[in-house]
């Protein structure tokens, strides 16, 4: 489907050479879990078939989304919490380094970064603390896309990118120091299956990181609106079923974990909300770079880039699709903003959680 495009720097350029057809299929094979099936019209069995399918769900939706999400977000594929006078990939990247901080992550240790995306948190981590990372993702193209940029950063050495499935992990019982997740594990069908899955390959007194993509408890299902921003939310990020924190920490318990530390992040007093780049609101932008990120949300900016595609899939320059990807991601970035100005989600629930010594 990608070609060499995985080569390509620019996630925008690279969209445009991708294989017309593959994309065509990857379009049809995501939207037939969402396409008639909106909050309030999806049956159980819908969802059902989603949580079912979730390896597939999640493959062919970054086979869609990945070259969006750098061209208008970075290689860094999370939210973060922002300071005053702080640029927005400064705020990304101490994200990270809170982290690698709170779990104690040491120079010569083994990592496993589980959901590595193209590699933008790895690299971030490596540079920061020293340590050997191994990103675990199950789609060839962001693999392909992560090994190539740890190669351009001189990192080679330090870093390597697999394929596998985080429900069935293959690597040997007790392998790693040290499992990340950066609202990746929300990709799951269950969260207690991932967990358990990382719980296995962590070493014992191991320690187990993760920022999660989360319903807070104050999120009512059968509240039609509520319903209609946590479907938004799915749909527009490739996840099958979101669950409530209550569950969130139910499943890493369940798991075997000790719990050390837990906290919602965006429930902190900060004066710029971590939606604000979602919500296109410009007064909180501190550089020319910053405001690009920005601008491309506003409605001007949503409006210009709907047109662009649209016209660029017209005369067959971008495949098929693409346009639709993209409203759709827009969809999504209103239902976030919409679940974080109601307290009604969360993208940084953090948990450290140990694996026993025995």
């Amino acid at each position: 489907m990608h070609g060499k495009t995985a080569e390509e720097n620019a996630g925008f350029m690279a969209m445009l050479k991708k294989d017309k057809e593959a994309q065509s299929a990857a379009v049809d094979e995501y939207f037939k879990f969402w396409d008639g099936k909106g909050a309030g019209a999806e049956t159980e069995q819908d969802m059902k078939e989603r949580v079912e399918s979730y390896a597939t769900l999640t493959r062919h939706y970054y086979n869609l989304a990945t070259d969006l999400y750098e061209n208008g977000w970075g290689q860094s594929f999370h939210f973060c919490r922002f300071y005053k006078g702080e640029g927005f990939y400064q705020a990304i990247a101490r994200h990270e380094h809170y982290l690698a901080h709170m779990m104690g992550l040491k120079e010569g240790m083994t990592v496993l970064d589980v959901g590595c995306g193209v590699g933008g948190p790895a690299r971030e981590m490596t540079r920061f603390t020293g340590v050997n990372i191994v990103g675990l993702n199950n789609n060839d193209y962001q693999i392909e896309r992560a090994t190539n940029y740890a190669k351009l950063a001189g990192l080679s050495d330090k870093q390597k990118f697999v394929k596998g499935d985080f429900m069935q992990m293959s690597f040997e019982p007790n392998s790693f120091d040290a499992v990340y997740a950066i609202e990746a594990t929300v990709h799951a069908p269950s969260l207690e299956g991932v967990y358990s899955e990382i719980f296995k390959v962590l070493k014992p007194g191991g320690v187990f990181g993760v920022y999660e993509w989360l319903m807070t408890d104050d999120y009512d299902a059968s509240n039609p609106k509520h319903r209609e921003i946590c479907h938004g939310i799915e749909i527009g990020d490739g996840i099958s079923q979101m669950v409530r924190i209550s569950e969130g920490l139910r499943a890493i318990k369940a798991a075997g974990f000790e719990l050390e530390f837990h906290e919602d992040l965006a429930q902190r007093p900060d004066e710029i909300p971590w939606y604000y780049p979602l919500a296109g609101d410009l007064k909180y932008v501190r550089s020319v770079s910053d405001l690009f990120t920005v601008l491309r949300m506003t409605k001007i900016g949503r409006g210009a880039v709907h047109k662009l595609v649209g016209a660029l899939e017209m005369v067959g320059i971008a495949p098929k699709g693409t346009q639709k990807t993209a409203d759709t991601l827009a969809v999504a970035a209103d239902c976030l903003v919409a679940g974080g100005k109601e307290n009604l989600f969360t993208p940084m629930y953090m948990m450290i959680a140990r694996k026993p010594l025995a």
